[in-house]
């Protein structure tokens, strides 16, 4: 009995391991920007796929505000903003939308036209990419087309080198 206990809190310790391993594979099958729609910080106004700047790069930044390498991800970025002059940054949680105003409103985001922050109340993002951890970031480039995925630790640099 101690055995079968044992192995079964093993393998369930495993399992639990395994699914917070970012799993990016399904981003690859699509090679368009995925329609979308977000609840936008801080006037809580509709974002859509239909809003993105034209002939801009996109990045698709999901997160979520209590996060500290979201936290350092948009450090980070908003460090190397130039890097991103041609670049439509949108990010997206679907932690609730008081919290993600006040993540927008914490790093001063109103500055950075390029870059929208808004809710999805849905989750369409997360689930079209089967997202297993945050910041992940998806790059498209000026057609819309789907160029490469990120995670949480690379650099900017990288980032902006991809585009």
């Amino acid at each position: 009995m101690k055995k079968s206990f044992l192995y079964l809190l093993l393998l369930l310790i495993t399992q639990c391991s395994i699914a917070q391993q970012a799993n990016f594979k399904s981003s690859s099958k699509y090679s368009d920007l995925p329609p979308f729609s977000i609840t936008k910080a801080p006037d809580s106004s509709l974002f859509e796929k239909a809003n993105i700047a034209r002939n801009k790069n996109v990045i698709l930044m999901v997160f979520s505000p209590d996060c500290d390498h979201c936290q350092h991800k948009i450090k980070e970025i908003v460090a190397h903003i130039g890097l991103f002059k041609n670049t439509q940054i949108v990010m997206i949680s679907n932690l609730g939308y008081l919290y993600v105003k006040k993540f927008y409103e914490e790093y001063k985001l109103a500055k950075y036209p390029n870059i929208v922050m808004g809710m999805d109340y849905r989750y369409q993002l997360g689930n079209f990419f089967n997202i297993a951890s945050v910041p992940a970031l998806f790059l498209f480039n000026k057609n819309g087309k789907f160029v490469k995925t990120f995670d949480r630790d690379m650099p900017v640099q990288a980032i902006a080198k991809s585009l």
